[in-house]
């Protein structure tokens, strides 16, 4: 029998299936989906058993050296979604299956030297390393003495000396060393009496075994007892007890209680829209559905009680959420409603953790995940739902090989299952709702708040005219009077500071003039090394600007704060407020979000200051004012969603005022107040700003009129990335229809990267059938030259981020 394995080798001619001999002792036991180490030139490296066949064209094979897993830990559908994501991402096979698994399978390659010979033969140098052992790490030999590594393969070549490669994963289960009584109750105070005296502490542990039934951890049993590993010992050499090494999982929440809910009566809206999904789950009926309903309405209890249904039918379920907002209120939720069946995996975990997450769906002792972008990929076998709450989130599409959206990757498990897939989001993202609009999702709406209340309102203020009243503070009065109110009120406020992006714009704080280009309408970045403004879609460049060329101020500025200056600000001008900080600084350490969110809810501050990690999924009850300082940093980066990203963060923010019985107001402070994005936040009116945003990319040519790719290629050298850049340019121009819009080479809007130039060129298209088989073209051609990684060549065919 003979495997085909796809070996861990990332790169472009090792990107195909390899033959390799199954021993005959593993016929009945190899799966398709296993992980096998396999030999691979000089090493030995893991890889996947894909196919099992009975014959190969390969005349000379080598046999399998280890199986590395009792079940497969890849399904016979992952396997499929793997192929699937190789053809959409352009990715080699190995990552798209890596991409699956927590990074606990991945596996080590540890290199070491086996003497084989006596040691007294060997160079006197070598001798005291084999002294011992006749097995030793490499690492051990060559980081002692990196001069001896002649000497070690002088005696290789005289065979005394072998190099061996051993595999080795990463994730170790967690043991408990689990003490039992082999004796009766009975049989137990009859020893007690024998025993003598001075032996107290054996006393204690057999009195304890008397007391109580079934097996307990050495660790606890020693604690409960003040007694000793000694004395534990003495009872089981006797006999009397016995100890056994016994596998548990690492669990995040060991400290946390959460209390048990029930599901709560659902309005005539949130039952209209959960119609829909119930019958297409009982008719199993895969179908894509838009839950559009605006902050507060009650979405998260629709995706709850659909679950359950899901559940009542013997079925499993995954619910995605964004990263920044894996807050413990969502995860409160999930296991308050399902307790021990649901498992979490996101970034906040240990490697253990993750890996014992993972291992309790892949040995179904869980039926609900949920978790950010990678828990697409849990090995369920009988999905009923997928959920993603907050679908536009640029978090759901991976940024490394495979450049995956975990909305793709939904749809097609959703279709392989025949289940419903529901996309949730107060701000759905342009080219969903477009797909709603047109019916190839069903579009649901939820329009109110569940306890009826108003949506919060928003006064926008403009900072220009704070300027010219003199307040040169980062607070706007408006803002200010409203701050000093709720402290007196004893309520709660969040502060958002708007930092998205490394581009610095150019602004005129007299008008709100922004340099922009006139052939992308997009703003300008400002270079400070030649002291010039430069469009990095078109590439065109221009002088930086010392007057405004709209109304002759001289006040022209460059942007960006930071939240510790505003903390700082915050702790002048209003000394007695409480503030928590929350952002990357703020949120390092394990578990610190989650602590910093309880205080917050604990009324042990009165101001949540923080960056787009606050601006979604929080709910308190006592929050009634929400102020933005800087609504305008996202709105002039460089990329034609900028405009999109900004009403969502907004409305977004918005929605976390006035959730309960309070009312909620929302300041935002910006320098454009007329822009359409902040003019439509204000109403909450997501339909208008769709209209407008589609005339806008209808015009300019973008998603989701059309389709877009991205190629990025970086070097150490200038002139051979321009070069690369202009080659690939004009291939694509002779391959490609005279409909495709191909742009560039231009430098990438962060030119250079780790000591790395970096170039891209972008292809706009309506349909280009050919186009993916033309990018695989390019990326074989320089496959040579990537795989020395000296050159990167990167491809999206869906980018969220241009920088």
């Amino acid at each position: 029998m003979i495997a085909r394995v796809i070996v861990d080798v990332p790169s472009g001619q090792t990107d195909r299936l390899f033959d390799y001999k199954i021993p005959n002792k593993w016929y009945d036991v190899l799966e398709k989906g296993m992980r096998v180490v396999v030999p691979f030139g000089p090493r030995s490296i893991q890889g996947f058993v894909v196919e099992i066949t009975e014959s190969s064209t390969v005349e000379k094979l080598k046999d399998i050296k280890e199986i590395l897993d009792v079940t497969p830990v890849l399904t016979e559908e992952l396997l499929e979604l793997g192929n699937w994501l190789t053809d959409q991402t352009l990715s080699y096979k190995i990552s798209a299956y890596q991409v699956m698994l927590p990074a606990a399978l991945k596996t080590k390659v540890e290199k070491q030297v086996l003497c084989l010979q006596e040691s007294q033969l060997l160079p006197t140098s070598l001798q005291p390393f084999f002294k011992k052992q006749p097995l030793v790490k490499w690492s051990e030999i060559v980081d002692t003495d990196p001069g001896l590594l002649p000497s070690i393969k002088d005696a290789v070549k005289s065979g005394l000396l072998e190099v061996q490669y051993s595999v080795k994963d990463k994730g170790k289960k967690q043991t408990h060393r689990m003490i039992e009584s082999l004796l009766s109750k009975e049989q137990l105070k009859e020893l007690v009496e024998g025993l003598p005296q001075r032996a107290e502490k054996q006393i204690a542990v057999v009195h304890y075994f008397i007391e109580n039934d079934g097996q307990v951890p050495l660790i606890r049993l020693i604690k409960m007892t003040q007694s000793s590993r000694q004395s534990v010992k003495s009872l089981i050499d006797k006999g009397v007890l016995i100890e056994k090494e016994e596998e548990f999982y690492r669990d995040p929440f060991i400290n946390e209680s959460f209390a048990k809910t029930k599901p709560l009566p659902l309005t005539d809206q949130q039952q209209q829209v959960t119609t829909p999904i119930l019958s297409s789950i009982e008719e199993m009926a895969h179908k894509t559905f838009l839950l559009h309903g605006v902050t507060g309405s009650g979405k998260t209890e629709v995706y709850l009680q659909v679950i359950e249904r899901v559940l009542s039918e013997g079925k499993e379920a995954i619910v995605l959420v964004p990263e920044i907002s894996l807050t413990p209120q969502m995860v409160e939720r999930f296991k308050g409603r399902f307790g021990s069946q649901v498992a979490v995996l996101h970034s906040g975990l240990s490697l253990g953790e993750k890996y014992d997450e993972w291992r309790k769906i892949h040995r179904k002792e869980v039926r609900v995940a949920v978790g950010a972008r990678s828990a697409i990929f849990a090995p369920f076998e009988n999905l009923g739902i997928i959920i993603i709450d907050e679908e536009h989130e640029g978090s759901y599409k991976q940024e490394e090989m495979p450049k995956y959206h975990a909305r793709d990757v939904a749809i097609f498990r959703g279709s392989y299952y025949r289940c419903p897939v529901v996309l949730g989001s107060a701000t759905p993202s342009l080219e969903t709702y477009a797909r709603a609009k047109v019916g190839r999702y069903e579009l649901l709406t939820l329009g109110e708040r569940v306890n009826q209340g108003p949506l919060p309102t928003v006064e926008v203020v403009d900072m220009r005219e704070e300027l010219r009243s003199g307040n040169r503070s980062m607070f706007s009065s408006a803002l200010f009077e409203k701050m000093k109110d709720r402290i007196d009120k004893k309520e709660q406020m969040v502060l958002l500071l708007n930092r998205r992006g490394f581009s610095t714009f150019v602004m005129c704080r007299d008008c709100g003039f922004v340099a922009t280009c006139e052939h992308c309408d997009i703003s300008f970045t400002y270079h400070k090394t030649n002291h010039s403004l430069r469009c990095h879609y078109c590439g065109h460049e221009e002088r930086m600007i010392t007057t405004c060329p709209s109304c002759s101020s001289e006040h022209v500025r460059f942007f960006g704060t930071g939240t510790q200056r505003v903390e700082e600000e915050l702790g002048k001008v209003l000394p007695e407020a409480r503030v928590i900080r929350m952002d990357v600084d703020t949120t390092r350490r394990k578990g610190s979000h989650q602590k910093l969110l309880k205080d917050f809810g604990e009324g042990k501050a009165d101001i949540l200051l923080g960056t787009q990690m606050i601006a979604k999924g929080l709910d308190f009850p006592n929050i009634t004012l929400v102020g933005v300082l800087t609504a305008d940093t996202m709105l002039h980066l460089p990329d034609f969603r900028s405009s999109e990203r900004t009403f969502q963060l907004l409305t977004q923010v918005s929605g976390r005022a006035g959730r309960h019985k309070l009312p909620g107001e929302v300041i935002v402070q910006t320098y454009t107040p007329e822009h359409y994005s902040i003019e439509f936040s204000k109403e909450h009116d997501f339909v208008n700003f769709f209209q407008r945003e589609m005339f806008i990319r209808k015009g300019s040519g973008y998603p989701p009129y059309y389709h877009i790719a991205l190629i990025n290629v970086s070097h150490q050298e200038l002139p051979k990335v321009i070069h690369v850049t202009e080659k690939i340019t004009q291939f694509l121009r002779q391959q490609l229809t005279s409909e495709a819009n191909i742009l560039g080479p231009v430098a990438s809007p962060i030119a250079r990267l780790k000591n790395r130039y970096r170039y891209q060129c972008m292809i706009k298209y309506k349909n280009e059938p050919m186009l993916g088989k033309i990018l695989r073209e390019i990326q074989q051609h320089y496959s040579r030259e990537t795989a020395r990684g000296d050159l990167q060549i990167s491809i999206d065919m869906n980018p969220q981020m241009f920088m």
